[in-house]
């Protein structure tokens, strides 16, 4: 998928989009992902448009980023997607445990803390999310983010710095990708490229490399 952003917010994440027929973005907080539909000065004009006065969009594709004139990079980098291309085996532990809308503020402040990729007040509500809990702290999760026809991203898969070591990060993703397989879909993921030791898990887990992309995040100049 080259554009999956854009993907998902003209098909089964068009709930979560603010935008049109040029460039769409999610709701800033759902995520800060945005896409123009191409790099035709239409299409550029209209993802300026959705760059906030003070804070960022973050763009995810296979194509190079066209930057819009007036707004500037503040953030690049290498990126990979990989996709289950053979079945990811199930595991089983009776500590994973679905997380709900009460468990959203400690899922923020994992993420804050770890950074396992841009995520926000409303990110658990793309998908399914996941944890493993020690006394009443969340120390690991992974969950959905982006949706198309036929699959859903890999996502949020962080583990607390305490807690490292453990495979909390195997065993949620291999959990995460295997429900969404037992519902006929592909699960996929994104990584930064100098990620090598997650890429290698993702690896040993059945997923394979696909293609390169390309992530910034842009801002007003």
């Amino acid at each position: 998928m080259r554009r999956p952003i854009w993907d998902a917010l003209t098909t089964r994440q068009a709930a979560f989009s603010i935008g049109g027929e040029y460039a769409r973005r999610f709701d800033p907080e759902v995520s800060p992902f945005a896409a123009a539909r191409d790099d035709s000065p239409e299409s550029l004009a209209a993802l300026a448009a959705l760059v906030p006065a003070t804070g960022t969009i973050v763009m995810l594709q296979a194509d190079p980023i066209v930057v819009p004139p007036g707004i500037v990079v503040t953030m690049s980098a290498p990126g990979v997607q990989m996709i289950a291309e053979r079945p990811v085996a199930s595991p089983h532990d009776p500590r994973i445990r679905r997380l709900t809308p009460v468990d959203a503020p400690a899922m923020l402040a994992l993420a804050t803390l770890t950074k396992p990729g841009p995520f926000a007040r409303r990110t658990h509500e793309l998908g399914e999310f996941w944890g493993i809990s020690e006394g009443d702290t969340l120390v690991a999760m992974a969950g959905e983010r982006m949706k198309h026809a036929g699959s859903t991203e890999v996502s949020g898969v962080c583990t607390h710095p305490d807690a490292r070591g453990r495979g909390f990060a195997r065993l949620l993703s291999a959990w995460v990708a295997a429900r969404i397989a037992a519902r006929g879909e592909t699960a996929y993921l994104h990584a930064y490229a100098s990620n090598t030791a997650a890429i290698d898990l993702y690896r040993s887990l059945g997923f394979d490399l696909v293609r390169e992309m390309h992530v910034a995040a842009l801002a007003r100049g």
